[in-house]
């Protein structure tokens, strides 16, 4: 049996999920080989997209990879969102919010949001959003165990907070800790407590 290898990465903005460019419309996008060097076989667990940022799995284990996509598996995002974010609003995320996925009508499963008090310490984005002259913003966090495409901003949207920034910070019992932006490190195995 080959020996796998695992590594956890804090993924930039700027960059796709993925370790090879096989679509016209992603010519001259940054790919996540160019974070390291990769064994051959490497992919992305789960995903996040273009603009959002955070901790992601790689491997070359496909069993662990579908262990980590398990809805038993929890996944924790910091999401600045675009005003502040009333407490109705997140009363309707904890609940589950109908959003649009592949053309149909979705309700999310119940989810874990708060809002961040205070404010974590977050490194800013090397491409700005924007700032307080733009109106108040709010960081919260949402917790789910789905991971649908571009899902947690489909749901801050469904309440009425469209999301400005979105940081994955945890799955199952992995963090993001102190990694920055790019950084990458090989792992024996992954602690999704499921």
């Amino acid at each position: 049996m080959p020996n796998n290898s695992h590594f956890i990465i804090h993924k930039p903005d700027g960059y796709l999920s993925q370790f090879v460019n096989n679509q016209i419309k992603c010519k001259n996008k940054k790919l996540l080989g160019e974070l390291g060097e990769f064994p051959e076989g490497i992919m992305a667990i789960g995903r996040l997209d273009e603009d959002s940022e955070g901790l992601l799995f790689l491997t070359t284990d496909g069993v662990v990879s579908e262990q980590v996509r398990s809805k038993k598996v929890e996944k924790e995002y910091y999401v600045l969102v675009d005003g502040e974010i009333t407490d109705a609003a997140m009363s309707e995320l904890q609940d589950g919010v109908e959003i649009g996925i592949h053309g149909r009508k979705y309700l999310t499963l119940p989810c874990k949001a708060r809002k961040l008090i205070p404010v974590p310490d977050i490194p800013p984005r090397i491409k700005r959003i924007r700032d307080d002259r733009h109106g108040p913003s709010t960081w919260i966090s949402i917790t789910i165990t789905e991971g649908k495409f571009r899902q947690v901003r489909k749901m801050t949207a469904a309440v009425g907070f469209p999301t400005l920034r979105l940081l994955r910070v945890r799955i199952g019992n992995e963090r993001l800790g102190n990694l920055l932006a790019g950084d990458v490190k090989q792992v024996d195995g992954f602690d999704i407590g499921a």
